[in-house]
């Protein structure tokens, strides 16, 4: 499995103490300094079925910044992947990624699926 995280996030901190409880194996992978690529985002987005707009960090500093409420509107998927290629802080956070399956967020009752 592949972890994506950014250390200082708090609910990305709650994600990786509750896979190392579980003693799950991943690859845990900063998402700042290693941040999804176009390709790699285009493909969660075709093999997951994924709405683009799950992969956006809404409450993050940089989305309001950029005023991306209003500009994602006039936006094409392919120029939102781009986007969110461009920066990690505005990518949603913690991800986990399986063969099967592609987690947003932590929530402890959907990650209770993949022990």
């Amino acid at each position: 499995m592949l972890f994506i995280e950014y250390p200082k996030c708090s609910t990305c901190k709650r994600a990786k103490s509750f896979l190392d409880n579980c003693n799950v194996n991943y690859i845990d992978r900063n998402i700042v300094v290693d941040n999804p690529s176009y390709e790699e985002l285009k493909s969660w987005v075709v093999k997951y079925n994924l709405d683009i707009k799950k992969l956006f960090n809404t409450s993050g500093i940089k989305y309001r910044e950029l005023n991306l409420k209003e500009k994602l509107l006039s936006m094409s998927e392919d120029d939102k992947l781009k986007l969110l290629a461009t920066d990690g802080m505005l990518v949603k956070r913690p991800i986990l990624v399986d063969n099967d399956k592609l987690l947003i967020g932590f929530k402890e009752e959907e990650w209770n699926n993949i022990k």
